[in-house]
Formats: structure tokens, sequence, C-alpha cells
């Protein structure tokens, strides 16, 4: 039997970078939708059994217990994508370039941004 699995303060607000960050992890996306036949409505579905909705000014990861092996490891992964996401956007609008982009072996993301003064 499944089970509706929430997540919640995932600190996603800006949908933009949600669904690069979906993207980016090969998740196909569409916007509204329901989880399993019957399961929890929500505003982003992702796979069939991963949603998100939008609870309190942030985005709530839902998702069918049986289907996702380990929510937590998944959202933590989604949330690292979509920080990298806001990071490169908010520095750029700010007039930094991206000058080195490094992935270290524990998975941290080091950007090297330069900005011309």
């Amino acid at each position: 039997m499944s089970q509706i699995v929430r997540i919640r303060k995932t600190q996603m607000v800006e949908k933009e970078y949600l669904l690069q960050a979906l993207q980016d992890l090969g998740y196909k996306h569409k916007e509204g939708g329901r989880l399993g036949l019957f399961g929890a409505k929500v505003d982003i579905k992702a796979a069939g059994y991963i949603g998100f909705r939008w609870v309190g000014g942030a985005y709530e990861m839902v998702s069918i217990g049986s289907a996702v092996r380990g929510p937590n490891e998944l959202l933590q992964t989604l949330t690292q994508r979509y920080a990298y996401h806001v990071a490169r956007a908010k520095l750029e609008a700010q007039g930094f370039t991206l000058a080195n982009e490094e992935v270290r072996e524990d998975g941290r993301i080091h950007l090297v941004l330069r900005r011309m003064a």
C-alpha cells in the first residue's frame, strides 16, 4: 500500500528555479495535476509520483511514499540545484560573471564569479 509523504520547509519560493532544478535532475514536469490516481492535488507534477504545492509562501514537496526511495535525499539534491540556479541568477543580476565551476567529490559545488569594477 502506498502512502503520501509530505516534506515541508523546502525554502523553494521561485517557480522558475524549481523547474530548472527538476530539469537538471532529469524530471519531466507539468503544471497542475494529481499524484497517482486519487492522490494529492499539486501545483507542479514531476514523474507522476512527485509533486510540489504552494503552501505558506514556499513550495512543499509531496510524494507517493512507496514510489520514491529516499525522499529526503531527493529533496536535498533538488534543493542544492535550486540554490545553484538562484545564486547564479542573483549574482549575474548584480554584474558578476561565472569564471569557473567545480563539483567536488562530496557533491558540493564551488563557483568562482568575477565582477569588473
